[in-house]
């Protein structure tokens, strides 16, 4: 083990580790920066490690940068490798990395649709299989994924963005049923608009708008490209809920962030119960009769 190594283990050894992806921006930035100013130790990740450089100077061992691509599976593997080495542990993976695209279903170009499901879907669950190991072998550790409210109801002009975060949730509640009893922890982080650069650059928009959807999705791209930076959501406030989660004896499987979320969540479920209810007994009727 180098000297660096052996300085960082030596620092504050019972601190707790969190290692967060994509924290060059947004909730990433922000977690990162709330965990190092709570004492905790944290590994931080960016494609560009250079816009975490200045983040993680002040904290010292206390803070280790790494460069890191999700959808690059030796990437995931060094990494996990250099912060199991240099910390010891990962007690909390925030699995924050993510990217959007704006765009009709028929107008989505499928190369950008596949490469947000490299990096919203793939990317996030090759972090997961990669720091597993290491929290099953100690019967701990709690996993957290930034996931959207997105991920529960669908919106027009981000149809394969919602795709990737309702595959998102599905994989996480399942993770979280075959964890719990190895002692592992998982919450799925569900936010409305919040003040990050989701909207901004960090999305693209499809490159051919058909005019037969400028009243759906065309509406909607507008409207979420001129809020950007206007959105009701604090990132700030964010990390300090997603923390206070984690510090929870019993924290949540779901936490919505946002009133805009707590709104968008309960009509999906009342329009889930309106047609559950209306339809029931067709539902029933399609099994076979009782008794035979």
């Amino acid at each position: 083990m180098s000297e660096q190594a052996q300085d960082a283990r030596r620092k504050d050894p019972d601190a707790p580790v969190w290692f967060i992806t994509g924290c060059s921006t947004g909730f990433g930035r922000e977690l990162a920066s709330a965990v190092l100013a709570r004492g905790y130790r944290a590994v931080v990740t960016a494609r560009n490690p250079e816009t975490v450089r200045e983040l993680a100077e002040p904290y010292g061992n206390r803070a280790l940068t790494l460069a890191l691509d999700v959808t690059d599976g030796d990437e995931v593997r060094a990494a996990v490798h250099v912060a199991l080495l240099t910390m010891g542990r990962i007690d909390v993976l925030v699995n924050n990395a993510g990217t959007g695209s704006f765009g009709a279903i028929e107008e989505s170009d499928d190369a950008e649709v596949r490469r947000m499901f490299e990096v919203n879907v793939f990317g996030l669950a090759h972090m997961t299989q990669a720091v597993l190991p290491g929290m099953r072998s100690r019967r701990r550790g709690h996993i957290v994924i930034i996931s959207s409210i997105g991920g529960i109801r669908a919106f027009p002009a981000v149809g394969f963005y919602n795709a990737t975060k309702f595959a998102v949730v599905g994989l996480s509640e399942s993770l979280a049923m075959e964890v719990e009893p190895l002692g592992i922890k998982v919450t799925i982080v569900e936010p409305s608009g919040f003040r990050t650069d989701w909207a901004g650059r960090s999305a693209n928009e499809a490159p051919n708008e058909i005019a037969d959807y400028a009243d759906t999705a065309g509406a909607n791209r507008r409207n979420i490209r001129d809020h950007s930076g206007k959105q009701p959501g604090d990132p700030v406030r964010a990390a300090e809920a997603i923390i206070k989660a984690v510090e929870s004896d019993q924290p949540p499987l779901h936490l919505l962030l946002g009133k805009a979320a707590l709104k968008g969540a309960h009509y999906k479920l009342d329009l889930m119960k309106r047609d559950f209810d209306a339809w029931q007994e067709t539902t029933v009727g399609a099994d076979f009769p009782e008794g035979e």
